[in-house]
């Protein structure tokens, strides 16, 4: 009998230590997507080098008139 008692205090005992359980979680996090803002050039910034190389070529022309 006292084994019996025994062997159902260790059972019980067995029983709440396992209440966690092993079993892998499935929980699934998603990814956060991190932002990041760009400095916006200004549209003139762009056109400055076109227009200066368009002035030297035209430049140029205009000084090789024979």
């Amino acid at each position: 009998m006292k084994k019996l008692a025994l062997a159902a205090a260790i059972a019980a005992a067995g029983t709440s230590a396992m209440a966690g359980s092993y079993a892998k979680d499935d929980v699934v996090m998603e990814p956060v997507v991190i932002v990041e803002e760009t400095e916006q050039q200004s549209s003139s910034a762009a056109i400055i080098v076109p227009l200066i190389l368009l002035a030297l070529v035209a430049a140029a022309i205009a000084s090789d008139s024979d």
